[in-house]
């Protein structure tokens, strides 16, 4: 591959596009300089986090620990709210304001633990965390990431955090191993994949978060530091329309649907929605329907996110390249509800195309694509969506009436018929593909970049004589 540099100063401009003469084969672990007396050689050799999830099977005594732990965490973290919310810049006694931060926290942390016996029995390690989850959480809120935030509630925020130096593991037989927790002991969990190890053939156990399943079962996930292997990066490219009827169709010509037994499924949780609103709250035959309501649910969110893994690993180890629409996916599922004063209409109709929105799971496979492709060095752009459904993929003709249906479109100007979704993957795709020389801000990174050189460094245009549309 050669790499020609248009502007020998870095710059955040135009200019400084680097331009990629032939298919990308440049190895994810390359060290890579560009010819100038200014730029520094880096060494490509990439690390990521990657977290690992499995399954707990913890003993009587050990889920009371645990839910005891998770219960403190909670209370810790809302007790520190409050009081960064209620007296966070003010002056005290002193007339100094106080540190409501993690670090500040912690020195009142300790004073509470020794005051309180049945708070000193659980790690102080998770209660730590969950002040600087606190912290993120007000870092997330003031840069505009995220809302105000609120207090944690028992049942939808069972969960708490411990750092690697306290975790440790050990292989039991070939599908069970251990997991020793601080101040609960050693838990057993099904061992259905081996952690990621470095280059040396170390496991490196950055942190490890414990919570408990809607089912009521306990789970832990594992994060492992790792390094990239070495692979070239595929010079194929693909576009995916992503739809309810076809969740996902690749230009390739390809449809995946989602798993049977989420249809079939549908009217078991119908069901046992309707048991549970028969049920008084609070008693434990509500407890009971909700949590075989909650089992339900699970196994259509593992359906999903199963076929989001599958599909996304297979689509970044095979494509350079993959582009997708850049959907609201917020916005298209907002209910059509309305106020008072201006009352929606169909609300019924847009709540059911809501919920088979949010069933198929979009979002999933788009943040699955992200980091994966990251880690094989390809790249994920997202395009427009206007029109893409509309567009006729032999000729560009703009015509709605050639959706003729939901699964068929027939161009009105060439007279071409194909699926409706594949056009609409393969609209995706040229506009991905398409080159835009005044568009400096869409334009993708090298995939070389990643994490080990600056963003106006090197960048790349893309265009269809660079990857190969499959």
């Amino acid at each position: 591959m050669s790499i020609s540099v248009k502007k020998t100063t870095p710059g955040l401009g135009y200019k400084d596009q680097v331009d990629m003469k032939v298919a990308n084969n440049l190895s994810s672990r390359s060290i890579f300089h560009i010819e100038n007396p200014k730029t520094k050689c880096y060494n490509l050799t990439m690390q990521t986090i990657r977290g690992h999830v499995y399954r707990l099977k913890p003993t009587p005594e050990q889920e009371v620990l645990l839910a005891q732990t998770a219960g403190v965490t909670r209370l810790v973290y809302n007790l520190a709210l409050e009081q960064r919310r209620t007296w966070g810049g003010r002056p005290f006694a002193g007339g100094d304001p106080r540190n409501f931060g993690a670090k500040g926290l912690s020195r009142e942390l300790s004073e509470l633990r020794s005051d309180f016996d049945w708070i000193r029995a659980i790690s102080q390690t998770a209660q730590n965390q969950a002040l600087i989850d606190l912290d993120r959480a007000y870092a997330n809120f003031f840069e505009g990431r995220a809302g105000y935030p609120r207090p944690r509630k028992r049942g939808a925020a069972d969960s708490f955090r411990h750092v690697g130096r306290e975790i440790a593991l050990r292989k039991l037989n070939a599908k069970w191993s251990e997991v020793r927790i601080p101040k609960i002991g050693w838990i057993r969990y099904r061992d259905t994949r081996p952690l990621r190890a470095r280059a040396d053939g170390t496991v490196e156990i950055r942190n490890a978060t414990l919570r408990r399943r809607p089912d009521g079962g306990w789970e832990i996930s594992i994060a492992t530091r790792c390094e990239i292997e070495e692979r070239l990066v595929p010079a194929a490219a693909v576009g995916i329309d992503r739809g309810v009827a076809v969740p996902y169709a690749l230009s390739t010509g390809e449809m995946v649907h989602l798993p049977k037994t989420v249809k079939r499924r549908r009217a078991a949780i119908r069901r046992a929605q309707k048991t549970l609103s028969r049920r008084k709250r609070g008693s434990a035959r509500y407890a009971r329907a909700r949590r075989r309501l909650a089992t339900l649910r699970a196994r259509d969110a593992r359906a999903r996110a199963h076929l989001a893994h599958v599909l996304s690993r297979r689509l970044a180890r095979g494509h350079g390249l993959v582009a997708i629409e850049d959907l609201k996916i917020g916005a298209m599922t907002r209910s059509a509800r309305g106020t008072a004063e201006a009352p929606g209409r169909n609300v019924a109709q847009k709540a059911g195309l809501n919920r088979e929105i949010l069933n198929v799971g979009w979002h999933a496979l788009e943040r699955m694509l992200g980091y994966k492709l990251e880690e094989t060095g390809g790249i994920l752009i997202k395009v427009p969506a206007a029109y893409t459904s509309q567009t006729c993929a032999v000729c560009g003709h703009v015509d709605a009436r050639s959706r003729e249906s939901q699964a068929l479109f027939a161009c009105t100007a060439c007279g071409a018929q194909t699926n409706a979704d594949i056009n609409a993957a393969k609209n995706i795709l040229a506009r991905a593909l398409a080159r835009d020389e005044d568009r400096r801000g869409n334009a993708p990174l090298l995939d070389v970049e990643a994490q080990a050189s600056a963003a106006h460094e090197a960048s790349t245009h893309l265009g269809p004589e660079r990857f190969d549309a499959a």
